[in-house]
């Protein structure tokens, strides 16, 4: 054989091989990408070929399929629609899926691994193919009682049951109805896409866990009390300074009281009534002396900057890397750039709750194929130790105060005691501030950790507070869960 047949050969011979390769990583490597592709026409009509599994609120179904007569079999139904929308999600023909259809798609669809002996057997006895079941930790009644009390006002409430973790509550408004989404006719689908994306205030974010962060104003300062209770250098009965001007250092700017009056006699008063009363002047005094090292691993403790998927992602909340003495100050009373999730702030209640321990918060409590058989359950999981036990009871003692004798009386609730905190968080510069209230009940026996944020005053726009406009979202909240 001459040269150039040897060579053309061997070219040949090569050219199979790639083609061999190729085709073997296309069918076996990414065959999971491709097939999970957004817009992959095939792998859609062929989700749409079996009944997709339910996902459940109490046993109720918040999301269901039901048959169609057209060529996508099955149609994604929400009988709650609003009520459960940022948790749930939509699953569209035209825009995929999100929330928990989307982070739960493969079990929903039957396509997960997990399934893969169960397919088999559906295969092998000739019976339809079907998706499992998602049984959520959420509370229908809890959930109802969030979202009939935060109404129409925008903002977020999440409550979690501070024992395990579990997300009794997670309402978001404005929020959507995700039933146009699912539609089989494209061209309405289309339009309602359209008019929720060009809806104002952003319909489609779930602002208790995404979105653009919340400056946490004077709920932050729980953090900044845990530190220094933490530090061996406090105590709730520390005399601390608070005048009605504190001067920061580096700058001729001086930081003021929300009332312009000084926090107890002679410019001094005490921790545990400096958080009662929410000084600002006591807790930037605090904050600088502990420095931002000590405030922002104590911050790191109770969840900042960490990555969470509960299952669905949640935008880590933000402690500022290098703050001067300043800043460190708006830092410590949660203002300058320190920026939190709803999400995050009920954290911070549901570990002082739980003497100090942080579980890991989670959605999901079950997944059930259609034989009601249980493949995955989730197991409470400490997430970190935040304080030690006695300094949780120390915190817990101070936020009683709140409540009691302090800014959080319209937290009350008649024949029980709860521990609380307010805030008020200005933002961009007016007049008009986000307001928080965060907590626990019974403080003595805690069922439930709660946080509230109402945007820009709420209803009431100027002169709003924590106390006038989100203690009483989160008191109804509170009571739902813990009456019978």
């Amino acid at each position: 054989m001459n040269s150039p047949i040897r060579r053309l050969g061997a070219v040949v011979a090569l050219m199979f091989c790639a083609l061999l390769v190729a085709a073997t990583i296309i069918q076996f490597v990414q065959a999971n990408s491709l097939d999970n592709r957004p817009g992959n026409r095939r792998t859609l009509l062929a989700s749409y070929s079996k009944q997709r599994g339910s996902i459940l609120v109490g046993g109720n179904a918040v999301a269901i399929s039901k048959p169609t007569s057209d060529d996508l079999k099955w149609r994604r139904t929400y009988p709650n629609g609003k009520l459960y929308a940022d948790v749930t999600g939509y699953y569209s023909f035209t825009y995929g899926a999100s929330a928990i259809e989307q982070a739960e798609g493969g079990l929903l669809s039957g396509s997960s691994d997990r399934l893969f002996y169960r397919r088999l057997v559906d295969v092998i006895t000739g019976k339809p193919p079907q998706g499992a079941s998602v049984e959520l930790t959420l509370n229908a009644k809890v959930q109802q009682a969030a979202a009939e009390a935060l109404g129409n006002q925008r903002g977020a409430v999440v409550a979690l049951d501070p024992k395990t973790g579990a997300i009794l509550a997670m309402v978001t408004s404005p929020t959507y109805d995700p039933n146009p989404l699912a539609s089989h006719n494209l061209t309405s689908v289309s339009k309602s896409w359209t008019q929720l994306n060009n809806a104002p205030n952003n319909p489609l974010i779930n602002r208790a866990i995404n979105g653009n962060l919340y400056p946490p104003g004077s709920t932050f300062k729980l953090v900044t009390s845990a530190a220094a209770l933490a530090s061996g250098k406090y105590t709730p009965n520390t005399t601390v300074p608070g005048p009605a001007r504190l001067k920061l250092p580096q700058t001729t700017v001086s930081l003021p009281t929300d009332d312009g009056q000084p926090c107890g006699p002679n410019d001094k008063t005490t921790l545990i009534h400096a958080l009662a009363v929410s000084c600002n002047t006591a807790y930037a005094s605090v904050g600088m002396n502990l420095g931002a090292a000590a405030v922002r691993n104590q911050a790191q403790k109770f969840g900042w900057g960490q990555d969470l998927k509960i299952p669905l992602a949640v935008t880590p909340s933000v402690f500022p890397a290098n703050p001067n003495l300043p800043e460190l100050a708006q830092s410590a009373i949660g203002q300058f750039d320190v920026r939190a999730t709803p999400l995050q702030i009920a954290m911070v209640s549901a570990a002082i709750a739980n003497n100090g321990k942080l579980m890991t918060p989670y959605l999901v409590q079950t997944v059930r194929d259609k034989n009601l058989d249980v493949i995955q359950s989730t197991d409470p999981k400490l997430m970190s130790t935040a304080v030690q036990p006695g300094v949780a009871q120390q915190l817990t003692t101070m936020m009683e105060a709140v409540v009691n004798s302090g800014t959080g009386s319209n937290a009350r609730v008649p024949g029980m005691k709860v521990a609380g905190k307010t805030g008020t968080a200005q933002v961009g510069g007016n007049q008009i501030a986000d307001d928080w209230f965060t907590g626990f009940a019974p403080a003595d026996n805690p069922q439930v950790a709660v946080a509230v944020v109402v945007e820009n005053g709420g209803n009431m726009k100027q002169g709003s507070s924590g106390n006038t406009v989100a203690a009483p979202i989160a008191r109804k909240v509170m009571q739902a869960v813990t009456s019978k």
